[in-house]
Formats: C-alpha cells, structure tokens, sequence
C-alpha cells in the first residue's frame, strides 16, 4: 500500500511538471508571436513608405525635396504651377503673404486643396521664434524674444510658449515652424542673431531651447532647430555675405555644438544649416550648408542625427553671391541635405530642381542618396500626420 502511495505521488508530480512545462511553452509562444506583431508592424510602416517612394517619379521625389517661397496674399499661377507640375514637398511664408487671419486661413486651405491631388501633403512653414521674428497676423499673440525668455531662465516658461506658438500655427493650418534658435550669442558684434538667442550661456539655450522645442512638438508642429553648427559667433550677416568662423571641432564640441547635441538626444526632428564658413573644421572651406565633413560626418555620423537636414535659403547673399543658387542647390544635397529651402524666386526654384534632375542622371547624385531623403521626408509626414484636408 506504501509503495502504491508512492507511486501514484510520483505520477502526480510528472503529471504537474509537463502541465506547467506545457503552459510555459505556451507563454512562450505567445511572446513570440507578439514579437512577431511588433516587428511587422514596423515592417509594414517601413514596407508603407517604400511603396510611397516606388510610385514616385525621378520628378515628384525631387519635388519632395525643395520648400518654396511665393509672393503675394493669394496662390498665383506661379505657385499653383509649383504645386501642380513640380509637386514641391513644402511652402514657407512670410508677412509679405499675411494680410490678416481671415486671410491667412484661407490661404493655406487653398494650399492644401491644390496639393490634394498629389501623392503627398506639404509641409506649410513659416518662421515663428517671437520677438523681432514674427509672421502671424495681428491679433495674434505677440511671443517675447528669446533674450527676454533667456534673463526669466525658467524652462516650464519656456515649454508653455513654445506650446502656445505651436497652438496659434495650428489654428492657422502652419505644420512646421523654422524654430528655436540654438545659436549661442557669443559675439557682440553678431547682429544677425543678437536678441534671438536664448544667452550667452550654453546650458541655458541647451535647456530652455529644448523646452521650447518640445512645446512646438507636443501641439503638433515641427520644430526645425538652427542654425547648426552655431551661427553664434558671426560678424558678417549671412542675408548678404558669407561668415567664417575660425574655431576648431574642440571648441565646437565645448560650446556651439551642446544646444544641438542635446537637442538631438531629445528627439529633434529636423534641423537647419547655417551659411557659415568653417575652414578649422572643414579643409574645403566650403559653408556648413554645403560640407560634407558638417552634414553627414558630424551632423549624421557623430551625433547620430537620423531626421531631415534642411538648408537655410539658398537665395540668401551667403550662398547666391559665392556659388550660385543652382550649383549650390546640387553640393548641398552631395553634402546630405534633404530638403533645399529656396524663398523667394520661381526661376531659380526651378533652375535648382532642373540641376538636382540632371545631377541624378548625370550619376553625381545617386537615386539612392535621393531616395534616403526621401524617406526621411515621408517619415517625418507620417509622424505629424499631415492631411491636406
């Protein structure tokens, strides 16, 4: 009878650990196919943005690439041709194109309505940092300047205005603001950027800069920082000449370089250049817009930034008057720059996109350095999801 007990217990036992061994490899399985449903959902927006790209045109993907500017309160025939023939990704607009709110409203409705018939929405821009820097009609909030924001110190001020400019662009149909500026005013004599700086200190604008930034993200907007690597330390105002800053890759990894460092680590999801000539860090002596060694060596490579790179404007004196629009439209994109920003003329919008078309055919561009931009550009659409309803 003993020896029955005992094995009958020790029929129990085996029983229970193939019951537990069974449930476990259950559980297992269950873990990996829930594994399987996060990577195909990766996998299926990745797979998404490919098809975008592959029904896309040489045309349409250069289009994608370039934000223009027009004149006037209302869309002419030639921004309509912009839109609708060479199916830009993007507008900036500026208080030449703002007469008041009723107005502006109804503009960018327009906008959206015409790009409607194309395969992706545009990104409708604007330059909005507060202080001097301001495009939105009257009535709207008027935003301190950095430099006020920068003496308060106060990084939850900071965030509530950059979620409250965020708020105002929206309700005007803006998606993407070219702000905050990250330059450190370290130069006086810098009148360029002067009051639109945070500070002289580079853990206040780091601090208060990343604030802002997070604000403009979190009510929806783009925030495009700039201008990388730090145009804070210039004499010479790039809208009509072209800087050159003597220091060194030490100094820039010590001081201009923090704000966007950090800035990066936290998320940045574009960035801007700055027309500024670097000849201790790059041996060209080509402006950072146009340096490989800035863009994708440091800006890519080193600081791991995975978004979009936009040029400031390739009209602006800096880049027109010592390269040429046209030419430095194709380094820019050579150097690892996704999207051209290009504010004032049709002609010379044109002529750079007719330069990227025959770069790609010519082989000095590969369709593949185009399609990486692309896809960033698609990304960064989808993330914010942009409608042009």
């Amino acid at each position: 009878m003993k020896k029955t007990l005992i094995e009958i217990t020790l029929i129990l036992l085996v029983l229970a650990l193939i019951f537990v061994n069974i449930k476990n490899d259950g559980n297992m399985e269950k873990v990996e196919e829930n594994k399987e449903k996060v990577l195909t959902k990766k996998e299926l927006e990745e797979n998404k943005v490919n098809d975008i790209i592959n029904s896309l045109s040489l045309e349409e993907k250069l289009g994608q690439m370039i934000i223009v500017g027009f004149n006037g309160y209302e869309v002419d025939s030639d921004f309509s041709d912009l839109l609708e023939n060479y199916k830009v990704g993007g507008v900036i607009l500026f208080k030449r194109n703002i007469k008041n709110s009723e107005q502006l409203l109804n503009l960018n409705n327009n906008i959206k309505s015409i790009n409607s018939k194309n395969k992706l929405p545009l990104f409708i821009s604007v330059d909005e940092e507060g202080g001097r820097i301001t495009r939105l009609p009257e009535g709207s909030t008027k935003f301190p300047s950095n430099k006020v924001i920068g003496k308060e110190n106060d990084k939850g001020l900071s965030y509530k205005i950059g979620k409250q400019i965020g708020t105002e662009l929206n309700d005007f149909k803006f998606n993407m603001d070219f702000a905050p500026v990250l330059d450190i005013y370290s130069n006086p004599k810098n009148t360029v950027i002067q009051d639109r700086s945070f500070g002289t200190d580079s853990e206040i604008v780091k601090t208060l800069g990343i604030a802002t930034m997070k604000g403009l993200q979190d009510s929806n907007v783009i925030s495009v920082v700039k201008h990388f690597p730090g145009h804070g330390d210039t004499k010479v105002d790039s809208h009509i000449g072209l800087p050159v800053v003597n220091h060194d890759k030490q100094r820039l990894d010590k001081f201009e370089l923090i704000p966007f460092k950090e800035a990066i680590d936290k998320g940045a999801d574009a960035v801007m250049t700055a027309h500024i000539v670097l000849p201790n860090v790059d041996e060209s002596k080509k402006p950072a817009t146009l340096s490989k060694t800035i863009l994708t060596d440091i800006l890519r490579n080193e600081l791991n930034f995975n978004g979009v790179i936009i040029t400031d404007d390739m009209e602006m004196g800096a880049i027109a008057k010592n390269y040429g629009t046209k030419d430095a439209s194709v380094e820019a994109v050579k150097a690892g720059a996704d999207i051209i920003l290009m504010c004032h003329t049709k002609e010379k919008q044109i002529e750079a996109l007719e330069a990227l078309n025959e770069a790609v055919n010519s082989g000095k561009i590969s369709i593949e350095r185009i399609d990486e931009s692309v896809k960033r550009i698609i990304k960064l659409k989808h993330k914010y999801n942009l409608e042009d309803i």
